[in-house]
This record gives C-alpha cells, sequence and structure tokens, in this order.
C-alpha cells in the first residue's frame, strides 16, 4: 500500500503540465477555503461550507497556516496555533513541508492562480481551495 502511495504522489508531481515559479507562490498569501477534496481510490468530497477558514502567510519560503473561524462582522476568531512550514523546490516542483512535535508530512503544490490552488499529500489525496470571500452581514 505504501508503495501505491508513493509512485502516486511521484505520479502527481510528475503530471503536473504547469510550471510553478517563486513568485506563484506569493499568491497564496491569505484566506482560503476548502472547496474538494480527492482521494487515491477515486472517490471525491466536495465542500459547499465551510466553519473552518485558512489563513497562509508566505516570506521568503517560510510561512504558516492557521485555521480561524469567520463571524458575520468579517472579522475571525482565531487562536495562536499554526502549522509552521518551508517551501522546497524539488525538480522544479515545489513541496511544503511541515513538521511540528507530533508529525512530519509533504504536501506537493499542484496548481496556484489568484483565486484558487490545490496539493497532493504522499497518501496521494488532493485538496482543492479556492479564495474565501467573507460574508459581511451589516447592522
Amino acid at each position: 500500500m505504501r508503495i501505491v502511495s508513493v509512485l502516486t504522489f511521484v505520479y502527481l508531481i510528475i503530471g503536473c503540465s504547469d510550471t510553478l515559479s517563486k513568485e506563484d507562490l506569493n499568491q497564496l498569501n491569505g484566506y482560503w477555503e476548502i472547496a474538494k477534496v480527492s482521494f487515491h481510490d477515486g472517490n471525491t468530497k466536495e465542500y459547499k461550507v465551510s466553519t473552518s477558514i485558512d489563513f497562509i502567510k508566505i516570506d521568503s519560503l517560510k510561512g504558516y497556516r492557521k485555521k480561524v473561524q469567520p463571524k458575520f462582522d468579517g472579522t475571525f476568531d482565531t487562536s495562536n496555533d499554526a502549522e509552521f512550514f518551508l517551501i522546497k523546490e524539488q525538480n522544479g516542483e515545489f513541496i511544503f513541508h511541515y513538521k511540528n512535535n507530533l508529525s512530519e508530512w509533504k504536501e506537493a503544490i499542484l496548481k496556484i492562480s489568484r483565486d484558487n490552488f490545490s496539493v497532493s499529500n504522499e497518501a496521494g489525496i488532493t485538496y482543492e481551495y479556492k479564495r474565501f470571500n467573507p460574508i459581511n452581514v451589516k447592522k
């Protein structure tokens, strides 16, 4: 099973036809919500609404990802918890390298645009994100 996961991960990295640059990585800064998850067995899960949003901050190939909860006034509830990462370029591809006290993992960046990005992990699961547009309910 591990071999299949590794081969899937390598295939996704090699099969990505769009070439990313370091400049493209700056588009990741901001608020993102999960849109879709595709599993290695072909199943998918789509998210219509997310109660948790990812805030990503990158500077010089280092950064962090933090979960925040949007509020109706356009602000966010947040905690001090964050997942820190390094982005490394390997064979023309950019890879998130996460490490904390409990675990470490990698995600290959498959595509980035102003409004979307996707990553794939070592288990062959692909995560697609869309730019978060806050709902602002004024009094």
